[in-house]
């Protein structure tokens, strides 16, 4: 239940506002992460005032303002094909116009394209208060300590990572059952992440060498059951997908 709406015209207020412990206060971007059932008394931040809607290539880099939406993203000229089809995946139209980066990444679960994406290309998030930045893979491993007082403002990603994607779904509108993301450094350095099942995307490989990702992808979701698809299925999936991403990345295709 909401029983207090600010919104701040300076980020100074708004965490300022995030740090209270009484009522609860949360983030409020697009809307569309936030739970707006129960009956704990809830105080929200809207965050559309606080100028966080720009996105910007700086070099070889890419600065995402926290409440651009999935739709402004997918839509900027420079953005990986991959990671365009990703959010395609993530959200209807409709959806993408009013989901923004930061929200989407924040509450991410399992199921989440996106957030498999991100989490392979080791995307980096800016909070305040403090102005430090996490990495994604981090963030998620602390959620709820980053969640509390806290306020995501930039994410940023490498330009110069190769993305590669591949999935399984019911149907092309499903989310889909198992997600596969591997992102390739000019280094040689490899990422790869998996998703479709689980509270957070699983991230599976960060090194050099390819050699192990399919069993690596397997043992990976080999307890990955749930009420859309079996821990086996799912497993053997991981494997084929896992190599798909790889022949892919090697033939440049």
């Amino acid at each position: 239940m909401i029983i207090e709406y600010h919104r701040p015209p300076t980020l100074a207020e708004a965490v300022q506002l995030l740090q209270r412990k009484h009522p609860p206060t949360r983030p409020l971007g697009g809307g569309t992460a936030l739970n707006f059932k129960g009956e704990e008394p809830l105080a929200v931040v809207d965050l559309q005032a606080l100028g966080l809607d720009a996105i910007e290539r700086q070099g070889n880099r890419l600065q995402i303002g926290a409440t651009s939406t999935l739709q402004q993203l997918m839509e900027f000229p420079d953005l990986p094909s991959a990671l365009g089809d990703a959010i395609r995946r993530q959200a209807t139209y409709n959806l993408r116009h009013q989901a923004t980066v930061g929200g989407s990444l924040a509450s991410a679960d399992g199921r989440s394209p996106f957030g498999v994406a991100m989490l392979a290309l080791d995307a980096q998030l800016t909070l305040m208060p403090e102005q430090r930045t996490v990495s994604y893979g981090d963030f998620l491993a602390l959620r709820e300590e980053f969640l509390t007082g806290h306020l995501i403002t930039w994410i940023e990603i490498n330009l110069q990572v190769e993305l590669v994607t591949e999935s399984v779904a019911r149907t092309p509108a499903d989310l889909p059952i198992v997600f596969a993301a591997l992102a390739r450094w000019p280094s040689g350095r490899l990422r790869f992440a998996l998703g479709g099942w689980g509270k957070t995307p699983t991230l599976v490989l960060d090194g050099q060498g390819h050699e192990g990702l399919r069993l690596a992808a397997e043992s990976a979701f080999s307890a990955a059951a749930d009420e859309w698809a079996s821990a086996a299925y799912r497993s053997q999936v991981a494997g084929v997908l896992a190599k798909r991403c790889w022949q892919r990345l090697a033939s440049g295709i």
